[in-house]
């Protein structure tokens, strides 16, 4: 059986990328992921700071950060947080922004979930029908009493106290995690 050349260069490549430091570009993907990381936690309330247990250093400097406001000053400011990132385990931080974020993800698709359901109630008399049936332990004269009241209040031009009050009756209904579950609102 004859080797293949393709197949030895392969090898040696692979091996020389394991024997070898990272390329002076890698380098840079991998500082330039940091300071992103460290642009995220920028935004991060003071809660989500402190849950997330950083170095002090790293602490101030995002805190630090967050009070600059001149262009210039805000980019020196990140490239130091990326390099005080390189000392800390940026995985872990990482997962806990994806998870806030999806968090995040689901809250909306939930309140896009509710605004939906709301609207149809409002727009059309069969809605409430499919509503019954896809939520059995609903309030139907209650929520037929906040339809009523809100269309009254739209054609008065009177503040939307029942509109609110029925996305907030929708709220109390429909689950939590329909949001995920049921995008469509049908």
């Amino acid at each position: 059986m004859q080797k293949n050349p393709a197949n030895d260069s392969e090898e040696l490549s692979r091996e020389s990328e394991v024997s070898s430091p990272p390329s002076k570009t890698r380098r840079k993907q991998e500082m330039h992921a940091l300071q992103d990381i460290g642009e995220q936690l920028v935004q991060l309330d003071l809660k989500q700071l402190t849950e997330l247990d950083l170095p002090d250093t790293l602490t101030d400097a995002i805190l630090e950060a967050r009070g600059m406001r001149k262009h210039g000053a805000i980019r020196r400011q990140m490239q130091f947080i990326g390099k005080l990132m390189r000392h800390v385990d940026a995985r872990p931080i990482q997962e806990k922004l994806d998870l806030w974020s999806g968090l995040n993800l689901q809250h909306s698709a939930r309140l896009h979930l509710l605004e939906r359901w709301r609207e149809r109630l409002l727009a059309d008399e069969q809605a409430l029908g499919e509503f019954a049936q896809k939520y059995p332990g609903s309030d139907l004269q209650h929520l037929r009493a906040l339809m009523r009241n809100a269309q009254k209040e739209k054609l008065a031009n009177k503040p939307p106290k029942s509109f609110r009050a029925l996305f907030q009756e929708l709220q109390r209904i429909i689950p939590e995690d329909s949001g995920r579950n049921d995008v469509t609102g049908e």
